[in-house]
């Protein structure tokens, strides 16, 4: 081979890196706007531990209006939003029902136990959306011996799922079969907005019939920091005081609900342009031969592939892209985790795909 070949082939083969960051850890990663910071400026304040903040109550209201629900409350995060929901549904010694790879039972330090008292109660699905048959054979029976089921956790969208979406009508079913039988449920809908939009569905029309609702403002809305919490006048009434005691009382709040406020009206219109990077992704992942992914089962923002036929388990192939501005996450020993957001644009994802199929021949040519 020529001296000139050999530098065509190694120009052609390197993989240069590169100062800009596609970071497609997670939508957490998401920045506020510059209108959401004109907002935050701006924002009238008062003190939230006295509920006279003006500008978070303005959220609460507009956040209980869209959900369909009597009342809401701002709270400082998705976990403390959960938390709050099991501690009021339920007393010291019951269980709750949730699925194996849910937030509530993996990524929460075991809140529900270590503070709420509960222990989780198991359910698996492959694809994360349980079903009522699924829920009904983990409720204990009514025996004096036996700690007893009081609540059941649902996560839309499904995170280590890959973002699948609970179908609306199984959701109902699901409440109808749960209220029947004394129990109540609440839903961990972290991104619920995602799972609306592919549905094409109000979030109100998906939870109805919920109990409670926890969603995020800060992952794929883009606000800064907040969560919600929304459910019946009853229940939200109950939440300052374990908010409180969480050490969740923020004071002059409204400098970050105001983000909230256009996180809550604007972001959702966009979000479909978030999924369909996602299945982008998908699509060029699928046709690198030794990566697994069924990109028909990316329904929103989250790609999650298996990389188990690379040599590579995950954590080494996330350590071998960082250098060269792909930054993404291990989820288990060899699947990887892509979730597409709005600092993310198409010319980034495509970025992002080039870069992880020439690592990987790169890698698979060091290993001949």
């Amino acid at each position: 081979m020529s001296t000139s070949q050999t530098s065509a082939t190694a120009d052609r083969d390197r993989v240069t890196p590169v100062s800009d960051v596609v970071d497609l850890r997670s939508d957490t990663l998401t920045r506020p706007t510059p209108a959401m910071r004109r907002a935050m400026a701006e924002a009238e304040v008062g003190d939230d531990v006295y509920l006279e903040d003006p500008t978070v109550n303005r959220l609460e209201k507009r956040a209980a209006e869209i959900f369909g629900k009597e009342s809401a409350l701002f709270v400082p995060s998705g976990c403390m939003g959960n938390l709050i929901a099991i501690k009021v549904w339920t007393h010291h010694g019951d269980e709750v029902i949730c699925e194996e790879r849910s937030h509530v039972n993996l990524y929460e330090l075991a809140s529900m136990s270590a503070i709420a008292g509960c222990m989780p109660r198991i359910a698996r699905s492959d694809d994360g959306i349980l079903t009522w048959k699924q829920i009904e054979a983990v409720i204990r029976p009514k025996i004096y011996y036996d700690s007893q089921t009081a609540l059941m956790c649902l996560e839309n969208t499904h995170n280590m799922a890959g973002g699948t979406v609970y179908p609306t009508k199984q959701v109902d079913e699901i409440c109808a079969h749960a209220h029947d039988a004394g129990l109540r449920v609440h839903l961990d809908g972290a991104r619920i907005f995602n799972a609306s939009v592919a549905l094409n569905e109000s979030v109100a029309q998906m939870t109805r019939n919920l109990d409670s609702v926890m969603f995020c403002l800060s992952k794929g809305l883009g606000a800064a920091v907040g969560s919600m919490i929304a459910g019946s006048r009853e229940f939200i009434e109950k939440g300052p005081m374990y908010r409180t005691m969480f050490g969740g009382g923020m004071r002059q709040v409204g400098v970050i609900a105001a983000a909230g406020l256009i996180a809550l009206e604007e972001s959702p219109k966009r979000l479909h342009e978030d999924h369909a990077n996602a299945q982008f992704l998908a699509r060029e992942i699928a046709k690198i031969s030794n990566l697994r992914i069924d990109p028909a089962t990316v329904k929103t923002n989250i790609v999650i592939f298996d990389c188990k036929m690379t040599g590579l388990n995950a954590v080494q192939l996330c350590e071998a892209l960082q250098p060269y501005g792909i930054r993404a996450l291990d989820t288990a020993l060899y699947s990887v985790r892509f979730v597409a957001h709005c600092d993310v644009d198409r010319a980034g994802v495509e970025r992002a795909a080039k870069v992880l199929r020439e690592v990987l021949a790169k890698t698979s040519r060091a290993t001949v």
